[in-house]
């Protein structure tokens, strides 16, 4: 089988298959604008177990046409009156996210971002980021994913909205500069109804991309996030809020405090599950079989030479004697003593073994 890229971060923490899932707190545009308010929500994600803080940016005149920032946007989850006016109130400039940057670190987190246009991406460039996401929304926008392939830093690449073919064709750009690269299956509906997220899409990337492969929920919930590490997802991102009643489209979609520590308590325990891969008897598991399994004993009193019949025996707990595996053994051997009514047999309890036991290979 063909060896995954793993992505080795700074602060010694790998992405990749096999390694612990990194666990991706979108907080996105959910500050609203506020720098306060983002330096709380990655307070909140380090307290939730979050390995890593996201965020978005963009310049609004290079991400839009004049016709898109002047197109009027009302409604209750609207921060401006026009479309342009409503993404300018939602962004925080380069120099806040350089802060935020360095908190998020003094807390262990890794910061990413998602720029939304060149000059977006060439912003963080300059904040020496250690990651950058490219949004599902450009998957196909291909100036953008070939400046940032240029830049040799590790990508992560939603996978929403997008066919195969698209995902295809944009990572063969980025594999023509480096392979450091995993993609995140996705639906991009906000929120994505259970029947929609189509986890086993997962294995699919995997197997034809070759690359580790991750998971970015849109779910109300967090059942598809757990099933996706069993899976195998390598990454998992979730929106994150500080309240999911606040306005704006990603809030609902997204996971509170309490909800995102849920998830990960959730998260590590599968993998703690998914850690041995053999079957095998554990010493707690031994220690119950005594317990709770039966022994062969004699349902009698029985004298030295009698000729066992299943009327002399039954199976009764405790479980440290002769496994009623072995009964057919037992039955129609002789006894070497005589033996008490509920006394565990042992093989020296008997003078002959029955022939069923010497043709299966076992000795007395």
């Amino acid at each position: 089988m063909k060896t995954l890229p793993i992505i080795k971060l700074q602060n010694g923490r790998t992405i990749g298959s096999g390694q612990p899932c990194f666990l991706v707190a979108e907080i996105g545009n959910n500050h609203q604008g506020n720098e306060d308010t983002a330096r709380e929500m990655i307070d909140k994600a380090a307290q939730s177990g979050a390995d890593a803080v996201k965020f978005q940016k963009r310049d609004t005149c290079a991400l839009l046409t004049r016709e898109g920032r002047e197109k009027p946007y009302p409604g209750p989850n609207s921060f401006g009156p026009t479309y342009g006016e409503h993404r300018d109130a939602l962004e925080l400039p380069l120099e806040s996210m350089g802060r935020l940057k360095d908190h998020a670190q003094t807390l262990g987190l890794t910061f990413f971002a998602s720029p939304w246009d060149l000059p977006s991406l060439d912003g963080l460039a300059r904040l020496d980021l250690e990651l950058i996401k490219i949004a599902s929304a450009d998957l196909t926008t291909l100036p953008l994913i070939r400046r940032a392939s240029e830049l040799h830093i590790p990508l992560i690449l939603s996978t929403g909205m997008s066919t195969f073919n698209e995902i295809a064709q944009t990572v063969t750009e980025i594999r023509r500069h480096h392979s450091q690269l995993v993609l995140l299956h996705c639906n991009s509906s906000y929120p994505c109804p259970p029947e929609e997220v189509a986890l086993l899409v997962m294995r699919k990337l995997e197997q034809q991309f070759g690359l580790p492969v991750g998971y970015s929920g849109h779910e109300t919930g967090i059942a598809p996030s757990i099933a996706a590490v069993a899976l195998g997802a390598c990454v998992v991102e979730r929106h994150f809020t500080l309240d999911r009643n606040l306005p704006g489209t990603d809030h609902a979609a997204s996971l509170d405090p309490e909800g995102f520590t849920r998830m990960v308590t959730m998260i590590r325990e599968t993998e703690a599950a998914l850690a041995v891969p053999e079957k095998c008897v554990t010493p707690v598991e031994a220690a119950c079989a005594i317990k709770l399994r039966k022994s062969i004993v004699a349902a009698r009193d029985l004298p030295r030479g009698i000729l066992l019949q299943p009327g002399d025996l039954t199976v009764k707990s405790p479980g440290d004697g002769l496994s009623p595996l072995h009964w057919d053994c037992v039955v129609g051997s002789v006894t070497a003593r005589p033996l008490l009514e509920d006394q565990r047999l042992t093989w020296d309890d008997l003078a002959t073994v029955a022939a069923s036991k010497v043709a299966a290979g076992e000795s007395a």
